[in-house]
């Protein structure tokens, strides 16, 4: 039996997930877990990444101990992050995290050299002020010193692979958040990187889902006691996620539920319209050179913010449940700028529901029902933005990742899109990345073949809107 290793890093979590095939079925076995989180460094949300890559060791070491050693291995993490390595390939600065306010104005900064409708037009990607084009803005702004000392930029599970290998290369997916790729070379976008004076040598040449990095390095594999071939799965989380989605149907709509809701269909060719770009619609690069056309929405993250906040530690289980009791009619924004990074996110929706006169949420249901409401809202209005911009009805929506276990949001999601919900699998990360490797090696034949196997494979769950 052929293991196959996902790492699969989270902004809240990470986890060592072994996927293997069992008579035509894939199965999923977690190995490791352990916490992730930015951490607050002199005023600087920053990440951890030597801690996070003694985890990732230390769940290999996990797989050694329980005798079933991964043929192959690929690591996902969250998208647009990145470090910047001097000539001795240390890191240079902080890791900084995208929810750090240092890029606040950077967009300015950088629409003083390229416009933003000639930005959109060249990479299809969706502003979003914390893309690593703004985040090196605020380096050539603020650190001048650290961008000229840079000799390569890796982002964050590039330079886990770095690590564990040797060697210096970029994946296709998590490299279209950069908003500095052409959606047509499938490269850097070296007009950009000039106009913005931006050191062209630090980018690493780019490589599509599937590619052999290397094999572990010696001091790897006598740490973690094996040697395995390090692939690239689709490295952006949700890129695995959207592998995932287990449709038969050349038209999907999904939403990959975590942290943040990321909802939208995919597309052969990327839409770089001006009309694209006032909706705020992204063209993220997918597997097998697919685009993955959405929306970022803010997803749960107002939810895991408003349970920490709580005066009693509840299951997202008993929110929900008890969200599902609340008649309160109160909508918020969920991509409004105001609840990115609150100090409180419960202070948050009460003023945003106190400045737009609508009833304000007393008791933490009535908080976690507003949420849930207002996430099935703009669930709503993206689905018939994207209808309208691809000339294409969406009678179903695949929710997969975690949030397809919030039972609550699945029936609000029906009943305001008016579409067929399904529900799962909840692993779709650790799963697509595991399918890609699959893929890689020859135990599944390609994408309809993966997507097949994960239907038969994993229990799904269909909320009707009736």
């Amino acid at each position: 039996m052929n293991y196959y290793l996902a790492i699969d890093i989270g902004a809240s979590s990470g986890r060592h997930m072994l996927g293997y095939l069992e008579e035509g079925h894939m199965k999923l076995e977690e190995i490791y877990r352990f916490p992730n989180g930015m951490k607050s460094v002199d005023g600087s949300l920053c990440w951890d990444v030597e801690e996070l890559f003694f985890h990732i060791k230390e769940g290999m070491k996990k797989c050694k101990e329980a005798g079933k050693i991964p043929v192959a291995m690929g690591i996902d993490t969250w998208a647009v992050d990145y470090v910047l390595l001097d000539e001795n390939d240390q890191i240079l600065g902080k890791t900084y995290g995208y929810r750090d306010s240092r890029t606040q104005n950077m967009d300015e900064e950088v629409y003083k050299s390229i416009s933003k409708q000639t930005l959109y037009a060249k990479t299809g990607i969706q502003k979003q002020i914390f893309n690593t084009i703004y985040q090196l803005k605020a380096v050539q702004v603020r650190e001048p010193e650290n961008l000229e000392k840079a000799k390569t930029l890796l982002l964050i599970p590039d330079y886990f692979n770095f690590k564990l290998t040797g060697r210096k290369m970029t994946e296709y997916t998590n490299a279209t958040t950069t908003q500095l790729v052409s959606p047509l070379t499938k490269q850097w976008d070296d007009y950009l990187i000039d106009k913005l004076d931006y050191p062209r040598e630090i980018f690493t040449e780019i490589y599509e889902p599937g590619t052999p990095v290397g094999t572990l390095s010696r001091e790897v594999i006598d740490e973690v006691g094996f040697d395995t071939q390090v692939l690239l799965p689709a490295t952006h989380d949700t890129g695995s996620a959207v592998v995932a989605v287990p449709s038969d149907e050349e038209d999907v709509m999904y939403i990959s539920s975590g942290t943040w809701s990321l909802m939208g269909t995919e597309l052969l060719k990327a839409d770089c319209s001006n009309k694209s770009r006032e909706a705020n619609l992204t063209n993220e690069g997918g597997y097998n050179y697919r685009f993955r056309y959405l929306k970022n929405i803010m997803g749960l993250w107002m939810i895991q913010s408003v349970k920490k906040e709580f005066d009693q530690d509840y299951s997202f289980a008993e929110i929900c449940e008890n969200a599902a009791k609340q008649l309160i009619p109160s909508i918020v924004d969920c991509n409004d700028d105001c609840f990115l990074a609150p100090a409180s996110m419960i202070q948050a929706v009460k003023d945003y529901c106190s400045k737009t006169g609508q009833q304000v949420p007393e008791t933490n249901w009535e908080i976690a029902a507003v949420i849930y409401n207002s996430l099935g809202e703009c669930y709503a209005k993206t689905i018939e933005e994207i209808e309208k911009l691809t000339g294409k009805k969406y009678n179903k929506i695949h929710v997969v990742g975690g949030g397809s276990n919030a039972e609550y949001l699945n029936q609000v999601t029906a009943r305001r899109t008016r579409r067929e919900v399904v529900a799962g699998p909840g692993e779709a990360t650790a799963i697509g990345n595991v399918a890609v490797q699959m893929i890689a090696k020859g135990e599944l034949s390609d994408l309809k073949d993966a997507r097949r196997c994960i239907r038969d494979s994993f229990d799904l769950r269909h909320y009707s809107f009736v």
